[in-house]
């Protein structure tokens, strides 16, 4: 049967759905015309037809829906109704096979039901589709988190994606499937990306290389580990190599001007003989050591000065590939070993007998040069991305997503297995169910053939015939029509047509007895035998106030089969707008102060600022004036001015109105003070409900109040009539269950059974 059913963009529904949820048996829906009810019984009636809106089978088994609005009469009446087929007498064997054959469409029915629970409902919303689409939700969402860690980076590889998880989880799905590129680090990606999608990038000039060879050369040069002297085989030789001053006598001899000039010293005049061995004494060899001193002095000075010249030139270059940071302390050791080496062949030039040793280069140099390598190969790779940026920018966009699926495979790996094992679950489930689906056919091809042998649609005219002659409806009949007699028509008693010439009661009276019958039959020889839920929407409209007993009379009658449970109707919808319709169909003598019982449910359905929307209720919310009087008996909070006339006119209605008792029987049965109050209700109610009482009874405090309740109660309780007090108070209330108080227990459901009735008397009275 019908668990939900959910409206929503179609007639007077509004954008929000109204739902009619926890669905049972029966269920009644009050409203007034034109509050939306008809909508309701067309959405059951075919929800295809309304895209907007929904409807939820339990066990995802769908009943046959048979719906009465006004639809229905207008499809219906027509000058040839079609037949409604029944069993006819049938042999119990044959009933038997049909019992049988239909017990196993209702198995191949649950089973498919129950597939299809399994399944779940085409939104996802259920079953193995629902953990499917929670699977995929929930991979979504972790996919998304890749996306949000690495957006900042890797924005112009997500283009496309970056507004849709759904997209960007397919994406996930495909590179993890289909990307043959290599696997790099994140970082270097990063390195990577800030070039190829960079915006405006252009060529990067390379970094000057230090060389430094010449450097290293001079070194290793010979002259300057050598003690370069003068020549010792001059007899002067000895006297300066024993002294060790070469040095100071070269540099002095500078200052010698000539044979007889002052000795530079020793400032007497300078021998020829002397001057002549000083001079042999610093001869060729000696001055080319010398000039070779200064040369490499020269050359070193050189070469080192544009060594620093590039490491000063590399470091202020502001290329984003040198690491300044580095390159700096490296260039400071780079410049203090090379002032200490100037330092060593200057000393070395002016005193060219002291061998010096040069400050090793080769290490501090290789470090800068190492740095500046590194940039140079930084920057020719940019220059490569920047010279082929289009197939550069698709090899990176492929390299990034190899990385990120690579991070993430064990969770692409487990949601594909999940995914997997769901999905050939749903697909074993549809196999399933389209199998069932084969053997249903069957099954009901065969149910359909047996009922084609058995049926008949004379019962029904035989039957309805007999309910209108029952109610008078004497002038007009069914009978059967057609070249197969598998029609009715509507005849007068000459056998003409009588169609036309139905007053608008007798029109919906015979209408609504042909649904009644379809509820049990079918229109076609087959089918009579499926479960279904009916809807009655207004069936009462134009009716005088017996046929509406005898349609109320009938509708019970098919509430009681759905409350069973043993026959074909499995629900029921009573929609309606006429009051005392409802009270009467809705009247159950078991139902406790209103509260609805398990097998029910109860529906307001009003429409506010043009706008239809559904209440539901825990009790019936359509009440009589003579259930509302009670009510303010029961309230605590009643007013003391009005509670006399509440009681009295209880009174009246039920003892005079109803019950036609003497009031003087009852009056005799109080003593004192308590005849004097109950006389007083009695005796106004002869005055006439709607006169001044004296002051005596008017300016009521707690305490008479009280005791006019006390009174009240007694009235009924002396009368034999407790049972109907207990009901109408509450089961509080409830007085011990002797024989006379039996007897008025019932007395008091019938006196119920006529509140609408009752309605019609308070009415009158009011407007006297």
């Amino acid at each position: 049967m019908l668990e939900e059913v959910s409206i929503s963009r179609v007639a007077t529904y509004g954008e929000g759905p109204q739902r009619l949820n926890g669905l049972r048996h029966i269920n009644f829906l009050f409203g007034t015309n034109g509050s939306g009810k008809t909508t309701i019984s067309r959405i059951i009636a075919d929800p295809t037809a309304y895209p907007n809106c929904a409807v939820i089978w339990r066990g995802a088994r769908p009943l046959e829906a048979l719906v009465y609005n006004s639809d229905f009469v207008d499809r219906t009446f027509t000058p040839q109704l079609r037949g409604i087929f029944t069993l006819g007498e049938v042999e119990n064997d044959t009933l038997k096979r049909i019992e049988d054959v239909r017990a196993k469409v209702i198995e191949i029915e649950t089973q498919i039901g129950t597939l299809k629970t399994t399944l779940g409902a085409a939104d996802h919303s259920t079953g193995k589709r629902a953990e499917l689409r929670a699977l995929r939700d929930a991979f979504e969402t972790q996919c998304w988190e890749i996306k949000t860690a690495h957006d900042a980076h890797f924005s112009e590889a997500f283009t496309g994606l970056r507004n849709s998880r759904t997209r960007f989880c397919d994406r996930v799905l495909e590179e993890a499937g289909g990307n043959q590129a290599v696997v790099y680090s994140v970082d270097d990606l990063k390195i990577r990306a800030q070039t190829v999608f960079a915006e405006g990038v252009t060529r990067l000039a390379a970094v000057s290389t230090l060389g430094g060879q010449d450097l290293l050369d001079i070194e290793q040069e010979p002259v300057l580990a050598k003690k370069v002297v003068g020549k010792e085989d001059i007899d002067i030789g000895a006297l300066i190599r024993r002294l060790g001053n070469s040095d100071w006598v070269r540099q002095g001899i500078r200052y010698a001007e000539g044979p007889g000039s002052p000795c530079p010293f020793c400032q007497k005049p300078l021998d020829e003989e002397l001057l002549s061995k000083l001079n042999a004494f610093f001869d060729e060899a000696y001055l080319a050591d010398v000039v070779a001193i200064a040369r490499l002095e020269e050359a070193y000075r050189t070469f080192a000065d544009a060594i620093l010249t590039k490491a000063e030139a590399a470091l202020a270059s502001g290329s984003p590939h040198i690491d300044v940071e580095k390159l700096r302390p490296l260039c400071e050791r780079l410049r203090t070993l090379i002032l200490l080496n100037k330092g060593h062949l200057e000393r070395k030039r002016k005193e060219p007998s002291i061998p010096v040793t040069l400050e090793p280069m080769a290490e501090p140099l290789g470090a800068v040069a190492s740095v500046i390598e590194q940039a140079n190969r930084e920057i020719a790779r940019h220059n490569a991305l920047v010279d082929n940026l289009v197939a550069e920018r698709k090899t990176l966009v492929a390299e990034i997503w190899k990385c990120l699926t690579e991070e993430k495979k064990d969770l692409i790996a487990q949601y594909t297995t999940a995914k997997s094992n769901l999905d050939r679950a749903i697909a074993g489930l549809s196999i399933g169910i389209e199998a069932k689906a084969q053997a249903l056919i069957g099954a009901q091809s065969t149910l359909a053939e047996l009922e084609r042998q058995v049926t008949s649609v004379q019962p029904t005219v035989t039957e309805i015939n007999a309910i209108l002659a029952s109610f008078g409806f004497s002038s007009f009949w069914l009978t059967t029509a057609g070249d197969k007699q598998q029609f009715y028509a509507i005849v007068r008693g000459d056998g003409s047509d009588a169609r036309e010439t139905l007053s608008e009661g007798e029109r919906s009276f015979i209408t609504f007895l042909y649904f009644y019958h379809l509820i049990r039959g079918s229109t076609s020889a087959s089918g009579m035998n499926v479960d279904r839920i009916v809807v009655f929407d207004d069936p009462v409209s134009s009716l005088d106030s017996d046929v509406l007993f005898i349609v109320s009379a009938l509708i019970k009658r098919v509430l009681g089969e759905a409350v069973d449970g043993k026959g074909r109707v499995k629900q029921v919808f009573v929609l309606t707008h006429n009051i005392y319709f409802h009270k009467e169909v809705s009247f159950d003598p078991k139902r406790q102060q209103g509260e609805r019982r398990s097998h029910e449910t109860f529906w307001i359905v009003r429409k506010t600022g043009n706008i239809t929307i559904v209440e539901g209720h825990q009790k019936n919310p359509i009440r009589t004036s003579y259930e509302l009087l009670w009510a303010e008996v029961q309230n605590p909070g009643r007013s003391n001015l009005t509670i006399q006339n509440v009681l009295r006119r209880i009174l009246e209605y039920y003892f005079t109105i109803l019950g036609n008792m003497d009031k003087d029987a009852v009056i005799a049965k109080f003593v004192g003070r308590d005849q004097q109050i109950c006389a007083s209700l009695f005796s106004w109610i002869n005055d006439g409900s709607h006169n001044f009482a004296d002051d005596l009874y008017v300016a009521a405090d707690e305490t008479t109040v009280g005791r006019y309740l006390a009174v009240f109660k007694q009235i009924f309780q002396t009368t034999n009539h407790g049972a109907h007090y207990a009901m109408m108070m509450g089961p509080e209330e409830a007085p011990p269950q002797d024989d006379a108080a039996t007897t008025a227990a019932e007395l008091a459901t019938e006196v119920v059974q006529a509140l609408p009735d009752m309605e019609g008397a308070l009415v009158a009275s009011e407007s006297a």
